[in-house]
Order: C-alpha cells, then sequence, then structure tokens
C-alpha cells in the first residue's frame, strides 16, 4: 500500500457500516468535528456489483463490474489523516478490504453528476468465493435489518480476527443468503 500524504483529499465512497446510523459512523463523526472528513451526499455506483454481507453481519462490496445492483451509499471527502485511520478500521493492510476507483453518482432525479472516488471492496483473495458463497444473491443497499446483525470488533472472538471468521464461513456447508 503506498503511503498516503496528510493533506491529500480522497471522495470516498460508503456503502456499510460506514454510513450514517450504522455502527462505525462514529468514526466518520470524529474525523468531521475535526475537519477531516466533510459529507457530500447520497450517491450511487455508476456501475452494478455485488453487495453481500457476509460473516459478523460486515458488508462487502465485491469488484464484479457488472454484476449485481447499483449500490447505494454515501460520498465523502476526506484527509490523509482520516484516511489512514479508515484504512485501519477496514483493515486494508491485514487483507479484509482493498480501497479502489469507484466512479460514483448522485442519487438525485434531474441532474446526476459522475464523480470519481474510491471505495473499500472486499479484497481479491476471498471476494469473489463470498459472492459465490452467498447463491450470488446480492443486495442493492446495507439496510438496517443487516446492520443489526453486526457483531463490533469488542464483541468478537478475541482468538479470531477477520480473515479468520471468512475462512470459517467460506468454509462452512451452510448456505448463507445476505438477505
Amino acid at each position: 500500500m503506498s503511503t498516503i500524504s496528510t493533506n491529500q483529499i480522497t471522495k470516498l465512497f460508503v456503502y456499510g457500516t460506514l454510513k450514517r446510523g450504522f455502527p462505525n459512523h462514529h468514526l466518520l463523526e470524529e474525523l468531521t468535528a475535526t475537519n477531516d472528513a466533510v459529507f457530500l451526499g447520497c450517491y450511487k455506483t455508476l456501475n452494478s456489483y455485488p453487495l453481500v454481507c457476509g460473516p459478523l453481519g460486515i458488508p462487502f462490496l465485491i469488484n464484479i463490474p457488472g454484476s449485481g445492483h447499483r449500490v447505494i451509499g454515501e460520498l465523502y471527502s476526506v484527509s490523509g489523516l482520516g484516511l489512514a485511520r479508515l484504512d485501519e478500521l477496514e483493515g486494508i493492510s491485514r487483507g479484509h478490504y482493498e480501497r479502489l476507483p469507484i466512479e460514483v453518482v448522485t442519487d438525485e432525479e434531474g441532474d446526476p453528476r459522475v464523480t470519481e472516488a474510491e471505495g473499500y471492496f472486499g479484497h481479491r483473495s476471498f471476494g469473489e468465493e463470498l459472492w459465490n458463497k452467498n447463491g450470488k444473491v446480492v443486495m442493492e443497499e446495507y439496510l438496517d435489518k443487516l446492520g443489526e446483525k453486526y457483531v463490533r470488533v469488542k464483541d468478537r472472538d478475541v482468538g479470531l480476527n477477520l480473515k479468520d471468521y471468512i475462512l470459517e464461513f467460506l468454509q462452512s456447508h451452510d448456505h448463507h443468503p445476505s438477505n
């Protein structure tokens, strides 16, 4: 991963637990309070992508453009310092997610604007397999009923990291539809 300049500004598309009203949004609130993040509005991906719910109620956007739905989320302008904190939460260095370019469009009628941004995608080492495990059933938006299934880091088994949970989920014989 390249180093992040503290004065660099990145547009970041969030679609899951970082959205307003969801368990990890507190971090974006903290960053907003220090001017390290600014809410830009509700957006939708320009292309379709699979959005699935994995173990622990965690949403994963899968980098398979043209599959799934146009995903609904929020766009933020984030400082380099803010991005470093978000990357840590999302486990970029641990192989949980990858932050990749994504085109998003305003979720407004009449005058939609396309914006280049970045978003967190489930890591390529398990993303497509996670989609297959969900029976290729995808959602358009991470909603409250899924957010209620989210298990916060402090409530998880201390001996397991997220990749352990993902591996266990992928190796289980149950079918786990995303909704």
